[in-house]
């Protein structure tokens, strides 16, 4: 069934049919694109609620919390979230190119197909109502020229009955009559003729041109439905296509809860705060009685496991767990700190400057090369120009080398092993050979192996032969260590070993392999997983 047959009549019904439709289509690209703004406000939303939560880098808050599972897991869930804003952009992307641009087009198209139709059927319609008004002009002259025809015949008539009428009057009024039925005749033929023309122009006009121009009005909106169908299919299309990395995101905040550790996180606590002071003694009985001076009586005070021989500058002060304690002047060697977290800075502070110190190292060892290719190729450069960084670098290696030792030395009263990359530095003199520095500081005119090779201390303590204890846990390699000092144990990337004593402040853990082979090695080369 179409429209051309079963509604040949109903031209305004159609043009008000299709022009509702593409009303609707309007009205469905706006609907989405003010979902696409709820999608882009939503999706800011989320970022910025991201950005508030998560710490900057450089906080003060960043470097006590980065140890914990649970802040760890927290930042996580703002990266997913973050993830997930940009799932909902893309959406909001997508909905606008598939669905509002591409039906806008679309819609200007078919706007553009209706207004030609209908100007057909105009023109169509223009067309029957100006050969009708043909019609109807010889229509009406032929009735005027058939009514003067019989007045004329009537006329001839009775003037040819009339006894006192010439025969000059007869004849004339005979001629008139004929000459007006002569007309009337071509009349009746013309009105016949636009008759004809008028019902074929009809017949062609109700059976082709209309239901044509209908059908195609018809083609026209169903190719609209089915394409604003599509539309409708491509807005949940459009939010399937990424729930798998939607739903990663959900996966990924899901495992962040499940990867916090509570254990982990409270002897992250402890690691951190651990001040390493021995609980105080007991308060010994003063006997006045017994003639004790008062000298005597406060230095029975000062017991060695008591607080106040460990508290050092602070010894003046009460030791209560609950006190306000009052900001400490931060200094240079960490004495402000408790033992256990002045080991800890003091060994970090050697790592940082021995990193340092193999960057001068290397870029010394750089310069020297250079200078080298200068002299056997002046057209390459000038050595001479090179010697401003020569002497800026061996400023810079022997400014590391005294903070290295100062920090050494700190370490060592702080009652640390002294574990510490001890690099052979080296300088240029004036001739371009170079200066070595042995590991004690001791200075010699001799050749160098590879500078950035380092040199690790021994520990001060062998282990002695005794049982094996039970792992506290396992620990993975993420780089490689040679294990070159006493003491110490070599390790590849990935290599799994046994923990058998933690950390205790200095940077070193005891490890284990399965031959047996025990050693220690630098904490911040492995991951660490204790047992529960």
């Amino acid at each position: 069934m179409d429209w051309g047959t079963e509604l040949w009549d109903q031209y305004d019904i159609i043009e008000k049919h299709t022009q509702s439709g593409l009303e609707l289509v309007e009205k469905y690209v706006k609907f989405v694109k003010e979902r696409t703004e709820i999608e882009q406000n939503y999706a800011k939303q989320l970022r910025n609620l991201s950005k508030k939560y998560n710490l900057k880098r450089g906080s003060k808050d960043e470097p006590e919390c980065s140890r914990f599972s649970s802040y760890q897991s927290f930042l996580d869930i703002l990266n997913e979230m973050n993830d997930y804003a940009g799932q909902r952009e893309l959406i909001a992307e997508n909905m606008m190119m598939n669905i509002c641009i591409d039906l806008t087009k679309y819609l200007q198209e078919l706007k553009q197909e209706r207004k030609t139709y209908l100007s057909e059927a105009k023109k169509a319609q223009q067309s029957l109502e100006s050969t009708y008004k043909q019609l109807d002009s010889s229509k009406k002259r032929f009735e005027r020229e058939w009514r003067e025809a019989e007045r004329a015949a009537q006329y001839a008539e009775k003037t040819d009955q009339d006894i006192n009428a010439t025969k000059a009057d007869v004849e004339k009024a005979k001629q008139q009559a004929h000459m007006r039925a002569h007309v009337a005749e071509e009349c009746k033929n013309d009105y016949a003729a636009q008759l004809q023309k008028y019902n074929k122009e009809q017949n062609q006009f109700y059976f082709n041109d209309m239901p044509l121009i209908f059908n195609k009005l018809q083609d026209m909106d169903e190719r609209r439905v089915r394409k604003l169908a599509q539309g409708y299919i491509l807005f949940s299309d459009t939010e399937k296509h990424v729930m798998p990395i939607i739903g990663k995101c959900l996966e990924g905040i899901t495992k962040a809860g499940t990867n916090v550790n509570e254990r982990n996180d409270s002897m992250a606590v402890i690691e951190q705060n651990k001040s390493g002071f021995e609980r105080p003694g007991d308060v010994e009985f003063e006997d006045y009685s017994q003639g004790i001076n008062r000298a005597s009586s406060d230095s029975s005070l000062g017991t060695p496991k008591g607080p106040m021989d460990l508290l050092g500058k602070n010894r003046s002060k009460n030791f209560w767990l609950f006190s306000k304690k009052s900001k400490p002047t931060v200094t240079e060697d960490f004495a402000h700190l408790p033992p256990e977290q002045r080991r800890k800075r003091l060994q970090q502070k050697l790592e940082e400057i021995a990193k340092e110190l193999q960057k001068e190292v290397d870029q010394s060892e750089a310069l020297g090369k250079m200078k080298d290719v200068y002299e056997k190729n002046p057209q390459m450069g000038d050595p001479a120009s090179l010697a401003s960084q020569i002497s800026q670098t061996s400023q810079n290696i022997e400014r590391l080398r005294g903070e290295l030792n100062k920090y050494e030395t700190w370490l060592a009263e702080a009652g640390g092993r002294g574990e510490t990359l001890r690099y052979r530095s080296h300088t240029f003199n004036n001739n371009g050979a170079h200066d070595v520095y042995s590991p004690d500081g001791a200075h010699s005119d001799e050749s160098t192996p590879d500078a950035s090779q380092a040199i690790y201390a021994e520990f001060d303590d062998d282990f002695e032969e005794e049982e094996l204890t039970a792992p506290i846990g396992k620990c993975t390699a993420m780089y490689n260590f040679p294990g070159a000092s006493e003491g110490t144990i070599s390790m590849q990337e990935g290599e799994v070993l046994a923990v058998v004593e933690e950390d205790k402040g200095d940077g070193w853990t005891r490890v284990r392999r399965n031959n047996g082979d025990e050693g220690y090695i630098p904490t911040s080369y492995v991951t660490i997983t204790l047992n529960k």
